[in-house]
């Protein structure tokens, strides 16, 4: 665990232009998707986070070659011989049950720790299961592990529906399954993020035959070999909203290039209602704003509505919005432990089920905050940026997860946040 704390000041309005870095949440089940062919491939615009740190090693234990140099990852697989990924990776990162679908088509045997719950609450991996069993997999659980086997897995129809929607992780193991699977694979009730569309864009230059991506019916034709590839991940969607909510919280004229507008709609949707001027550029999203903006009621969703990931940081925003705003929770309906830390800054936040009421409040007041996982600490740094006085952030190996060097950009624009070794506990 991480013993660095930020220590976040007052700011005025950021200006300035920011270039947002790979999707987190893309390249995890690309680097997964490596496993399925021998031939090296080579990954650009990869961020370097933990989460990307932590695959890389679960990809080693399995005796695949990885370099990670600048943004480039290369992965040469080879004849690797690996089957288990172990405990102690897959419980610091859940998205590291997508190499079950890869090394089952690869090897038809894989054992992959259980992932368990998390502090956001529980996510099982029955669609995962069910999904890969319909193309012919059986699994067991032995030890805290889900052992998976196979003498051929083969083409079949697959519906993912869940109790909160769609499945991504499980779409893409799914996907990544059957793209050598012989015969015909239809996926009904599949997750259409972008994450979800770029790892079928990469298996299709692998070699795969895929059609569908991006709607609720995916198709999959097995082929007998994958290949190789150079590819570029997509910018990530959720960096480029956090940081579109911090021009919006304390003000300001922010450029976000890389932003993709046709990936954020809701996001924009909700900041313009709030009362932001949100412009949309090639490649590119302007956010202007004077504090403070107007109350708004948000529903998550998945993709196209708002993103779950992008909840605590909306939430920071209402806190000091004018009016009472309901944030509702439709796809983690747990994930709420970041408005105990936010009511210790001063906001007036209920909890009423899956939803949040929240009293927005002329001004947050800084004080020490644990962040209790990877998006509750960028909505805690928000809102500290929002505050009077000092904040003192702990928790940030959350932080590492999945942002690349966030407070230094942010500090580019003009915040005043400072990360340090260590501070003595205060009150």
């Amino acid at each position: 665990m991480s013993a660095d704390t930020l220590v976040i000041r007052p700011c005025g309005p950021l200006h300035g232009t920011v270039t947002v870095n790979g999707a987190k949440n893309a390249v995890l089940p690309i680097m997964a998707a490596c496993l399925l062919t021998a031939e090296r491939s080579v990954i650009e615009n990869v961020p370097h986070v933990t989460d990307v740190l932590t695959m890389i090693e679960i990809l080693r234990g399995l005796g695949v070659a990885v370099e990670f140099a600048g943004d480039r990852l290369t992965v040469a697989p080879g004849r690797y011989t690996g089957t288990v990924a172990a405990y102690d990776l897959v419980s610091r990162m859940r998205a590291s049950v997508c190499v079950l679908g890869p090394l089952l088509a690869r090897h038809g045997r894989a054992q992959v720790s259980m992932p368990g719950g998390c502090v956001i609450g529980p996510r099982p991996i029955d669609l995962h299961l069910k999904g890969l069993q319909a193309l012919g997999a059986s699994f067991t659980i032995e030890h805290g592990y889900v052992v998976g086997t196979t003498q051929a897995l083969r083409g079949g129809r697959v519906y993912l529906s869940g109790a909160f929607g769609s499945s991504v992780l499980a779409t893409g193991n799914v996907m990544m399954a059957a793209t050598l699977a012989p015969g015909t694979t239809v996926i009904e009730h599949a997750a259409c993020e972008p994450e979800v569309v770029d790892l079928a864009n990469f298996l299709s230059a692998m070699g795969a035959c895929i059609e569908g991506q991006g709607s609720p019916v995916i198709r999959v034709e097995g082929v007998p070999r994958l290949r190789g590839v150079r590819y570029r991940i997509i910018p990530d969607r959720i960096e480029a909203g956090t940081l579109m909510i911090a021009a919006a919280i304390v003000g300001g004229d922010l450029a976000i290039d890389g932003a993709l507008a046709e990936h954020l709609g809701a996001v924009i949707d909700k900041l313009s209602e709030a009362g932001a001027q949100v412009e949309k550029r090639n490649g590119s999203i302007r956010v202007q704003a004077n504090h403070p903006l107007r109350s708004v009621e948000v529903t998550t969703l998945p993709f196209p509505g708002f993103p779950t990931d992008l909840q605590a940081q909306m939430m920071a925003l209402m806190a000091v919005s004018r009016g009472v705003s309901v944030l509702t929770e439709k796809v983690y309906p747990e994930r709420f432990m970041h408005i105990s830390e936010l009511n210790r800054m001063g906001a007036s936040i209920t909890r009423e089920g899956s939803s949040a009421i929240v009293k927005g409040v002329s001004r947050l007041s800084g004080a020490p905050v644990t962040a209790s996982d990877l998006r509750a600490s960028a909505a805690l740094m928000l809102a500290g940026m929002a505050a009077e006085n000092q904040t003192e952030l702990r928790g940030l190996e959350h932080l590492d997860r999945g942002y690349q060097d966030l407070e230094a950009k942010l500090v580019r624009l003009g915040a005043s946040i400072e990360r340090v070794s260590s501070l003595p506990a205060t009150g």
